[in-house]
Parts: structure tokens; sequence; C-alpha cells
């Protein structure tokens, strides 16, 4: 196998100052060690990172762009969604 056949990988870094992880970038490895190593030589060089994730980009699934309004458009035909829908009992405070 080239280095031109190595599986795509997603890779995520978690930094000191946040909490979740953000995508960092991709790259080609061919396994998950070699891919996780390669990712945190190249995206935490500067200890800018305290967790890194790598994901095979042929395992993410993700919507299209095409789609995206009615993908993304709030179901007005479920109005008990909305706190409107509900009638909020006298005396009950910081609903």
């Amino acid at each position: 196998m080239t280095t031109s056949d190595w599986p795509l990988w997603e890779v995520f870094v978690r930094s000191r100052r946040g909490l979740s992880h953000t995508h960092a970038g991709s790259l080609h490895a061919p396994d998950a060690e070699m891919a996780l190593r390669n990712a945190r030589d190249l995206y935490t060089r500067r200890s800018e990172g305290v967790s890194v994730w790598v994901v095979p980009s042929a395992a993410i699934t993700a919507s299209s762009p095409d789609e995206k309004d009615p993908f993304f458009e709030p179901a007005a035909d479920k109005p008990y969604r909305h706190p409107t829908f509900y009638e909020i009992p006298e005396g009950v405070q910081h609903l």
C-alpha cells in the first residue's frame, strides 16, 4: 500500500482553554495509531492541545448542503415543542 492509498482521517483537538474538541484538519495514515501520532505531531506541536481524536473520514455521515433548508427547518406541526402550548400554574417561578 502506497501513501496515496492510505485512508483519510479527520482530526479533532481539544485545547487547554476549551471543553470540546474542534475539527483541526485532515491527514492520511495507514491505521488509527499512526493517524493519532501524526495528528499529535502536526496539530499540537506548540502544545495547543490536551486531547486528540482521529476518525476515519469514511465513518462520518453528514447532511447535504443542498438539503439545508428542509433538513434544518423547524417542525411547525409539533406545537408541543413550544412553551406556549403549556399553561403555567399560578405560583410557579423561574420557569
